[in-house]
């Protein structure tokens, strides 16, 4: 699988982060297509194609999920929850990236079968760092599931 076929799925609702996460991306040249959603129930509409974006039906399903937990309408943990509650999206990737220092914010991540937990820096050049580390792992070393279904 190529980079290019490998789409992202970014859930965020704070703008700025929105910002410097695309900007890390392209900077660190991972030039894969980012679909951005800014709440957890945008983020299930994509993945389940339906509402406003009931054209993605048929279309391959994002091959990462970075997701924020603070969010309007669905929080992140709810969003996770439905997403491995899913038969077509239980297996793509999770990666939690969050401002929060709750250990139970954490915890239920992973009990809700979150594959990594990243707290975001707060300093500009550890975040743009902390980005192209997990873009390299998720979307270059990581083997994605052989069987990928489609929205």
């Amino acid at each position: 699988m190529d980079q290019a076929s490998k789409t992202i799925l970014l859930v965020e609702d704070n703008p700025d982060d929105v910002k410097l996460t695309l900007r890390a991306f392209k900077r660190n040249n991972m030039l894969n297509p980012i679909v951005v959603a800014r709440d957890g129930v945008e983020a299930l509409d994509i993945l389940c194609a339906r509402g406003e974006y009931a054209e993605r039906a048929g279309k391959p399903l994002p091959t990462l999920i970075i997701l924020d937990l603070k969010l309007p309408k669905l929080d992140g943990l709810g969003v996770l929850k439905a997403v491995r509650g899913d038969e077509r999206t239980r297996l793509i990737p999770v990666v939690i990236m969050t401002s929060s220092k709750e250990d139970q914010d954490l915890i239920q991540s992973y009990a809700l079968g979150a594959n990594s937990y990243v707290r975001k820096p707060v300093d500009f050049a550890e975040f743009m760092e902390a980005v192209r580390v997990l873009g390299i792992f998720w979307l270059m070393m990581n083997q994605p599931p052989p069987d990928r279904h489609t929205a």
